[in-house]
């Protein structure tokens, strides 16, 4: 007999998701460096053929990277500062996203190590800038793979995941123990709500969802919204459960005038529409704009539009108007973890000047006995609280409508001692963590005499 064949060594398979994972390396870069919205960086990439040539769970895994990322960052770059006791090296490309996404990999998406580590060290070699700190990222990634159980249970979500002046504010606005409520809803991923036209009771059958005390279905199951039941005929519409309730303390009836200042995507424009009202639609954006008549369109709801700023609109008197104004966004944190990072102080600052002069303008486009409702996705003050009461002192002939329990389905707890509504992440607790919470809603109802 002869001898016997030797066998090949066979090179270990290369890892599929190199090109999701460089997309997502790429949006946090770009989010870090430029404080761009990560909703948007995400949205831009469906117009790059990289993008359209993915599987569709590669595509999944770009956002799945990039939203963890940021959702657990102050974990993430606290690992990373305490195993590279030197800093990040200098002109070194864009290796601190590449360690961010595989960080993002191994401590919150449970991917496999070798997966997670290998792809990353293919990214950083594949990078001019980046390539000489090879052996670094490897050498961090996989004592941070090995050490993944005392990274996380050393981690903490008000001290270690929220940027210390929100955390700060945070705890002395709502106290130490809601603040550390807040920052925990926040580490996890949000359920999707929906708002119905009507029958609430026979599309949470037809959907498996959960109707929530608020009205809103609460969907149990991650799925392809565009697929279910309800969507082409225009039945339902995604919207946060929080965010759904402003439009609904306006009152709107057939035939009133309703103006919706800064209206774009269309969710509160399509409840106001949805009564029957004669809703005149405001936004700045021409490509908000274009997905509102889209919105409308699918829905079947007729709304006139008007491109421009709510600040310089001008036109009849209204019977009542809604102003959701432009704001940091710090309720959001759920859905957009990537706003605790780039939002600052003097962001909310800014921005509550700027509310003061949208609700002073919006206040005179209200008929006499009319209804203004005024709402952010805030958690700050100065944003919600302050803004109303400094309204109501320089403008007289306004006065507080309170919220009803009626009108929060019993939850009292969303409703402040002022009336207002305030909702905070951690409300509507849920054994199930992604079936919990609300998006950070503030709402106040204001009636002009007549």
């Amino acid at each position: 007999m002869g001898p016997m064949p030797t066998q090949t060594q066979q090179k270990p398979a290369r890892v599929d998701g190199l090109t999701a994972r460089r997309l997502a390396a790429e949006v946090i870069a770009e989010v870090m460096s430029r404080r761009l919205p990560l909703d948007e960086r995400l949205e831009s990439l469906s117009a790059r053929p990289e993008y359209q040539a993915l599987a569709p769970n590669d595509r999944g895994l770009t956002r799945a990277v990039a939203t963890s990322a940021f959702r657990r960052l102050g974990t993430i770059r606290k690992a990373l500062a305490e195993r590279m006791t030197r800093g990040l090296p200098p002109k070194s490309g864009r290796l601190e996203a590449y360690l961010i996404a595989g960080c993002a990999q191994i401590l919150v998406l449970e991917t496999a190590v070798h997966a997670a580590v290998d792809t990353t060290v293919d990214l950083v070699r594949e990078d001019a800038h980046a390539k000489h700190f090879t052996d670094l990222a490897n050498a961090v990634l996989r004592r941070i793979a090995a050490e993944k159980t005392a990274i996380l249970d050393a981690s903490h979500p008000l001290d270690t995941d929220t940027p210390g002046w929100l955390a700060a504010r945070w705890t002395r606005t709502y106290g130490l123990e809601t603040a550390q409520a807040i920052a925990a809803a926040h580490g996890n991923e949000p359920a999707i709500d929906l708002t119905v036209r009507a029958d609430a009771a026979h599309w949470a059958e037809q959907l498996g969802a959960t109707l929530l005390p608020t009205g809103s279905l609460r969907l149990t199951v991650r799925t392809s919204v565009p697929q279910l039941p309800g969507f082409d005929e225009g039945a339902w519409w995604v919207q946060d459960a929080a965010a759904a309730i402003p439009a609904r303390l306006l009152r709107a009836r057939p035939g009133q005038r309703v103006l919706d200042l800064c209206a774009a995507p269309g969710g509160k424009t399509a409840q106001l529409a949805a009564t029957g009202a004669d809703v005149i639609a405001i936004d700045r954006s021409a490509q908000r704009m274009e997905r509102l008549n889209a919105n409308m369109l699918r829905l079947g709801l007729t709304v006139t539009t008007h491109m421009g700023t709510a600040e310089t609109f001008a036109g009849e008197a209204a019977d009542a108007v809604l102003l959701d104004a432009p704001c940091s966004a710090t309720g959001t944190l759920r859905r957009h973890p990537d706003v605790a990072w780039s939002k600052t102080l003097e962001d909310v600052l800014k921005l509550s000047a700027a509310q003061g002069r949208l609700l002073a303008h919006a206040a005179d486009l209200v008929k006499p006995g009319g209804t203004l409702v005024y709402a952010t996705c805030s958690l700050e003050p100065e944003e919600g609280e302050q803004q109303v009461e400094r309204f109501l002192a320089s403008h007289p002939v306004f006065s507080r409508d309170p919220v009803t329990q009626d009108e929060v389905g019993g939850l009292s707890e969303l409703i402040s001692a002022s009336g207002d509504l305030r909702c905070l992440p951690s409300h509507l607790p849920h054994a199930v963590h992604r079936l919990a919470g609300l998006d950070g809603f503030f709402a106040a109802r204001l009636v002009r005499r007549a």
